[in-house]
């Protein structure tokens, strides 16, 4: 791998998904969970900048001593920071100025390579491309909340959907009990949540190789489950009532058919596509009205090979919790997965929104269990 080339090409792409957004739509935050695209811009630009060219280069002459405070995201061991909620009250630093930032750190780690090939240095320009690709998928999510909750429904791309695949498969696959080999493996890059591979035993089970279409969903909604107490989890219970859900997030009723809002625009449902944007607490309702189950997350990877995925993120019943021998690192870096380790479920796979070369069968992603602004699906198991 050429470090330098892989860095401007994955560089680049976030730039390039930008090209389609409007001055005025940078600075825009709808929901506190829901950064500003500026913000992205520049918080990933800072990884580099705060973990690499500060400790790398002499004498460092940081872009704007200011940005550390505006753009660190949850790095206690860095410094202060500003709250998550008001990274959209800055209308400056300028749009053009963040893309001046990411010039100047972009030249200076092209500048340090030249250098530079210690190992030590390539493992963090690869964990702040890994950050970069999150952060990238994260745009698409942010970009997506803000124009979905935008009462014209605009068009960002009219070339991106995202959420037209539908099922190449109706199998059901039988996984034998036994003690399997959990976490990764290999040689390459990973998160330090997939490490400490050990044994765990699986009873057996049967696992869809399909995800639920929307289809299937409209007949649970059909069905009354949305008002059916029976189906869901307490806190699930209390969070449809207390928030009047009635649908997946972004679907909307119009004289008497299902719409739902897509990145090149609002749209009739189709209902041979595989479902999107729902929580944990629907998709465990949703297996509770089949008569089934979600699968746990290591009876997922266990069954990884034998399934088609990479097209949602799929809700797993596992809380997000550490592997045995998981251990931290020292500093800043070790704050990027432990910290959050409690009240999370973990979700396995990737989806139509991860980066190219962003996924692997170990990858442990998680969220809390309330949230469906990312590309979630459902996968049942027995």
């Amino acid at each position: 791998m050429d470090i330098s080339k892989t860095y401007t090409a994955i560089r680049q792409q976030t730039t390039e998904f930008c090209s389609h957004l409007h001055i005025e739509d940078y600075a825009l935050q709808v929901a506190q969970f829901a950064s500003p695209p500026k913000w992205h811009l520049a918080h990933t630009t800072w990884f580099f900048e705060t973990f690499i060219l500060k400790n790398y280069i002499e004498n460092y002459i940081e872009f704007d001593p200011n940005f550390s405070f505006l753009f660190n995201s949850y790095y206690n061991n860095v410094g202060d920071r500003i709250l998550q909620a008001n990274r959209g009250n800055m209308s400056r630093p300028t749009t053009d100025v963040i893309y001046d930032y990411r010039n100047y750190v972009d030249s200076k780690i092209q500048e340090l390579l030249k250098h530079n090939t210690d190992q030590n240095l390539i493992d963090l320009i690869t964990l702040g491309l890994n950050h970069e690709q999150q952060h990238q998928e994260l745009l698409i999510t942010d970009i997506k909340y803000m124009f979905g909750h935008n009462p014209l429904f605009p068009i960002f791309n009219s070339e991106l959907n995202l959420i037209k695949e539908k099922n190449q498969s109706t199998e059901l696959i039988k996984i034998p009990a036994g003690i399997y080999d959990i976490g990764y493996q290999g040689t390459e890059f990973c998160y330090d949540n997939e490490l400490g591979v050990h044994k765990a035993y699986i009873q057996d089970f049967e696992i869809h190789n399909y995800l639920v279409t929307n289809g299937d969903f409209i007949e649970f909604m059909e069905s009354g489950a949305y008002s059916d107490h029976n189906l869901w989890l307490d806190e699930g219970w209390s969070w449809v009532n207390s928030n009047n859900i009635i649908a997946p997030m972004y679907w909307h009723k119009l004289k008497g058919e299902w719409h739902y809002y897509t990145l090149s625009g609002l749209q009739k449902i189709d209902k041979d596509a595989i479902l999107s944007h729902i929580n944990h607490y629907e998709a465990s309702a949703y297996a509770e009205w089949k008569g089934m189950r979600l699968p746990t997350e290591f009876e997922w990877e266990v069954a990884a090979k034998q399934l088609d995925w990479g097209k949602r993120w799929e809700w797993t019943n596992s809380a997000y919790l550490p592997y045995p021998n998981f251990k931290k690192e020292n500093g800043a870096v070790g704050e990027y997965n432990g910290k959050f380790m409690s009240n999370k479920m973990v979700l396995r796979g990737s989806s139509v929104a991860t980066s190219l070369d962003h996924s692997r069968p170990t990858y442990r992603n998680f969220f809390n269990p309330t949230e469906r602004w990312q590309f979630t699906g459902i996968r049942l198991a027995k």
